[in-house]
């Protein structure tokens, strides 16, 4: 079959010849000199595989796939770096199988189902059992995903794939329970190191030409972020570099010259995307304004839609935040109107003036701890019927139905506070904001117990009742009040 989708195939390298009546051996076309450096230093066999110990045990999945000891489907997950491709490559060299591989960046289903037919006349042949290879099956649609379903299910094919977005996310259910899924590691430092020296000496590499300083090996190791395929990519530049200089030697400032941007590990659908955003929210929460740049930095320059943190500066001005300063909710709204307006680059300006207020604001979150109880009061059933005083009485007949009967006006009193019942019966006397003493919150959390006092009709000193209520504070109460708390106002504030 020929189609766009699919890769040429041929017979790699150093593969051994097929067994007499095989149909042959179905792989990536060989890697030519001229490749790139990850290509040609990609593992011959199993065994030179890096990093993923933890699924290279005798009897494991991934080493059973690739031995082709058993014909189980297999997902794998992992990191761009990690070996996905790789894993393809050595499955595609097993002697008795058909390998077929496919992108889902261009395939459709017209061409899964022409690979699917073929496996099925084949095996009804009594030929080779076909491998299908999907690279970014995460970018397949449910359609074209579904299309998969029986030929996996019965064994038409053996299903490889490989994503690097959760597949819990993106891959439909039916399809993940006809697979094993299997989660390759990021690489960690020595297996990206080891690596590297690899390909310093070997053949296929730079085979020995060129040395590597160790400040420069670091500076490699760091840039690659566990990405292995980034790593090669960048031993080759600054090899490139080191060869027009007529150096035999990679030194820093080569290394620094060739690449010097490190690899930003996020994509925006996926986990890195979750993972990310979080540690973005809880180091403005844990007052870490240095932490709480760098996850925006790092959101910006991934390519994060700049909307989107907005909204979750918004929400966090609330949730967190709250009424220890409530310029917060204004001040994250206008970073989220001046995205809209300006747009970046220039917009990032204002997030990150909004960060820096959030992040050293002095916080709260009664506001979610009050909606929430609140919330669950009402989905457990509490709450009866309105008031009579606070019934809808503008309309005809309403007065007649008693609606309305005993509402007390609270701008008739001179405090503009009244006692009157404004919760249903089983409800009374139940608070649920709960202000906490942190920055302009501490004034609230005076206020409202009074105001709480006079609505619930308890008793209360008046002066003091009526100077809290109406924003001003008798002097004799301001100097108790002083003497009680030690001078720790300016504390207080500053520090919360």
């Amino acid at each position: 079959m020929e189609s766009d989708a699919l890769f040429t195939l041929g017979e790699p390298a150093g593969a051994p010849s097929a067994p007499a009546g095989s149909g042959g051996v179905d792989g990536f076309t060989a890697a030519a000199a001229d490749s790139p450096l990850p290509v040609r230093m990609r593992p011959a066999s199993i065994d030179e595989l890096v990093g993923q110990d933890h699924l290279l045990a005798p009897g494991a999945p991934l080493r059973q796939l690739v031995e082709a000891a058993a014909p189980m489907s297999v997902i794998l997950w992992g990191p761009p770096g990690s070996g996905k491709t790789t894993i393809a490559h050595l499955v595609a060299r097993a002697t008795d199988r058909r390998f077929v591989a496919m992108s889902a960046l261009t395939a459709g289903v017209k061409d899964v189902r022409a690979v699917i037919e073929t496996a099925r006349r084949q095996r009804r042949a009594g030929g080779p059992p076909t491998v299908l290879f999907i690279d970014e099956v995460h970018r397949f649609s449910k359609t074209q995903q579904d299309s998969l379903l029986a030929a996996v299910e019965d064994r038409t094919v053996t299903l490889l794939a490989a994503t690097t977005e959760n597949p819990y996310f993106s891959v439909i259910s039916p399809l993940l329970s006809r697979c094993v899924l299997l989660t390759l590691q990021p690489l960690d430092d020595d297996a990206v190191r080891g690596l590297l020296r690899r390909a310093v000496v070997d053949e296929r590499g730079l085979g020995g030409a060129l040395t590597l300083a160790t400040d420069a090996e670091d500076h490699l190791v760091r840039l690659a972020g566990g990405d292995v395929r980034k790593a090669l990519t960048a031993l080759e530049a600054a090899a490139a570099t080191a060869t027009a200089r007529g150096a035999d030697r990679i030194d820093l400032a080569v290394a620094e010259q060739a690449v010097d941007v490190a690899a930003v590990r996020y994509d925006r659908d996926g986990d890195a995307h979750y993972d990310v955003t979080s540690a973005f929210i809880k180091s403005m929460r844990g007052s870490d304004v240095d932490a709480a740049l760098h996850w925006l930095a790092r959101m910006l320059v991934a390519g994060e839609d700049a909307r989107f943190i907005a909204r979750r500066m918004v929400i966090f001005a609330s949730e967190d935040v709250g009424m220890a300063d409530p310029t917060a909710l204004t001040v994250a709204t206008a970073a989220a109107h001046a995205v809209e307006y300006v747009g970046l680059p220039e917009a990032q300006l204002n997030l990150a003036q909004a960060v820096i207020h959030l992040a050293t604001a002095p916080k709260s979150n009664s506001a979610t701890t009050a909606i929430g109880a609140a919330i669950a009061d009402v989905r457990a059933g509490r709450g009866g019927a309105v008031p009579r005083g606070l019934r809808d009485s503008h309309y005809s007949g309403a007065r007649g139905l008693g609606h309305g009967a005993g509402y007390r006006y609270p701008h008739d009193d001179q405090r503009g506070v009244v006692t009157q019942q404004y919760v249903p019966d089983d409800l009374v006397g139940t608070d649920y904001y709960q202000p906490s003493g942190h920055g302009a919150e501490r004034a609230v959390a005076t206020r409202l117990p009074l105001l709480r006092r006079i609505v619930r009709g308890l008793p209360a000193p008046p002066a003091r009742v009526e100077a809290a209520v109406s924003g001003g504070r008798p002097a004799d109460a301001a100097r108790a009040d002083g003497a009680n708390e030690g001078g720790s106002d300016a504390v207080g504030e500053g520090q919360q």
